[in-house]
């Protein structure tokens, strides 16, 4: 596995665990709003199954970020502007 995608893979899971905890969530509640079930959520955040894009999406939506913050691609946590994004 090429190491910059492991490097993201790693950064992703971190960060999504990190802003459920931060928000005091359990992993049924933010599964329940991506409309999947807990083990599988469980799987995105372990790194065992990849994160879809279209969940990414609303993984982004729900806690008020961007897609490139949770991919490790930015540090910045504030989404984009409407109409900015790349």
């Amino acid at each position: 596995m090429d190491k910059i995608y492991w490097h993201q893979v790693m950064l992703m899971k971190l960060r999504i665990r990190d802003m459920r905890e931060d928000q005091d969530l359990k992993q049924k509640n933010v599964a329940a709003a991506l409309l999947c079930d807990q083990s599988l959520y469980s799987k995105y955040e372990r790194g065992e199954r990849p994160l879809p894009l279209e969940l990414a999406d609303k993984l982004a939506d729900f806690y008020g970020t961007s897609v490139d913050y949770l991919l490790g691609r930015t540090d910045e946590k504030t989404p984009y502007p409407p109409g900015k994004r790349k």
